[in-house]
């Protein structure tokens, strides 16, 4: 049990690094959308789509990998610094080629407009791709408080760009108040838009520099043996992550061509909605993959494994009914009224969101046994899911249907990836227990969102009567983990 506590306490300090800086960005959201127009705000979105990409394809898994090797390989410097060189590489020769042939990548990335763009995203993905190995190593050697400190300034940073250049000064300016001369100069000297991407690319640069001792502490060498070992480890999982963007943003560009692009924005507001549900699961995943790889080699393994997976679905559905009763409290203080006609969508993204966060756990098993090929055919399996929804359904249903679409998909590839997994690294999960879990907590929804919306007396007993259930089959469970030493 102590293994599961020190699980826990990792998941909850990774939790605020994960959490908050993704609810700070949310809560920009306003600041953004009250300082630009519209097609400014597309510029936005279109320029962090490109972000995800790229980010994908030039980390190519290697954080995985990373995770998968740190338990196993004694020397850990040779591992660490061929990781990092690997990285290293991979981003100077895409720096190379993005200004070498920077007009062919302007028009690609649809930044004509505002070719400042391009620079200021290959800063960004270069150095955030250059910590990925740094951050893994603080992870993987358990230093969550590190981490968590450096995530934090990084978005304290960014926080404040965001606020001074799109909040403060304009209001100054439009109440006739006078600023220094060079806060004048500055917030005048390029579009407006410019200035989320430059608070980004500052944040990532002190980030950097923070990481630089942990990079410096080690003896450094290329192993071409290892490296070859990383690659055919990580390369799956850079193909998987590929179609999990595809998952992510096609949906928004489809609806865009196929409906108009009001209905996409419409779309797109409602979905950040499931936010709550992504937070929850990627605190959970910062926590979960270390530890997962770390926990490995002892006997209790996949019995930690099974209960860690139950949990995760307690919590999840717990999180699951709790947005979808309070979702006309949630939706006014973060969504315009122009958007509402889209939340119906939120109730069908979360749950599809809930699947992709077991996907995650069961996942556990093509990693620990080095079948990332898995994961590769999974995610791809889930694309094309995708793809023909959408195409097929947006014309005759709306926008509904990527809602749908996305809901198939994840759980999809939750479903092969639970019954491939039992042949190849069987974990004893309590598919009765879990499985109720969830189908109470759809249940639950469904009932409260169709027939009591808004009627919080009957909504909010059946969530406690959902709570109550819980407790009592976990009630041995939930006394030991609460228990001191």
């Amino acid at each position: 049990m102590s293994a599961l506590k020190r699980f826990f306490k990792d998941t909850l300090i990774y939790g605020i690094a994960a959490v908050l800086p993704r609810i700070i960005n949310f809560l920009l959201v306003r600041v953004h959308t009250d300082a630009l127009p519209t097609n400014n705000y597309a510029e936005n979105t279109n320029f962090y789509i490109w972000i995800a990409l790229l980010s994908v394809l030039l980390t190519f898994g290697m954080e995985t990998a990373f995770f998968r090797f740190y338990k196993t390989e004694e020397k850990k410097d040779s591992l660490i610094s061929t990781a990092f060189i690997s990285v290293f590489v991979t981003v100077t020769l895409f720096v190379i080629i993005a200004f070498l042939f920077s007009e062919f990548f302007t028009s690609i990335f649809d930044f004509n407009q505002n070719p400042l763009q391009l620079k200021l995203l290959i800063g960004i993905i270069a150095l955030d791709t250059l910590m990925v190995v740094p951050f893994a190593y603080l992870r993987a050697s358990g230093r969550p408080l590190k981490y968590t400190a450096i995530k934090l300034i990084n978005v304290g940073i960014i926080v404040a760009i965001n606020l001074l250049f799109l909040k403060f000064i304009p209001e100054f300016l439009a109440n006739g108040k006078s600023i220094p001369d060079f806060l004048n100069e500055l917030s005048t000297s390029t579009q407006k838009v410019n200035f989320i991407f430059i608070a980004n690319i500052i944040g990532s640069a002190f980030s950097f520099l923070l990481l630089i001792p942990y990079l410096l502490k080690f003896k450094w060498s290329f192993n071409s043996v290892l490296f070859k070992k990383l690659i055919s480890y990580s390369w799956p999982i850079a193909v998987a992550g590929v179609a999990y963007v595809i998952n992510e943003n096609l949906d928004k560009i489809l609806i865009g061509k196929l409906i108009d692009k009001n209905a996409m924005g419409i779309y797109a507001a409602c979905y950040k909605l499931a936010i709550f549900m992504n937070l929850y699961i990627m605190a959970f995943r910062l926590g979960a993959e270390p530890f997962f790889f770390n926990h490995s080699h002892k006997k209790d393994a996949k019995e930690t494994y099974a209960k860690i997976l139950n949990y995760f679905i307690i919590v999840g559905s717990l999180v699951f009914v709790g947005i979808v009763v309070f979702i006309d409290v949630l939706k006014r203080p973060f969504i315009n009224e122009a958007y509402w006609e889209a939340i119906i969508i939120v109730p069908i993204v979360l749950l599809a969101n809930l699947f992709l966060g077991v996907y995650h756990n069961l996942a556990i098993w093509y990693k620990l046994t080095d079948k990332t090929r898995y994961a590769m055919l999974f995610s791809i399996i889930g694309a094309i899911i995708t793809i023909v929804i959408n195409v097929v359904m947006i014309p005759k249903i709306g926008f509904i249907a990527s809602a749908w679409a996305t809901l198939l998909a994840y759980g999809t590839m939750m479903v092969l990836s639970y019954f491939i997994g039992k042949k190849h690294y069987p974990v004893p999960y309590n598919l009765k227990k879990s499985g109720s879990y969830l189908v109470v907590s759809i249940v639950v929804s469904y009932i409260s969102f169709n027939h009591f919306r808004e009627n919080y007396l009957v909504s909010i007993g059946l969530v406690l009567l959902f709570g109550i259930l819980i407790y009592f089959n976990e009630k041995k469970e939930i006394l030991e983990l609460l228990k001191r030493k």
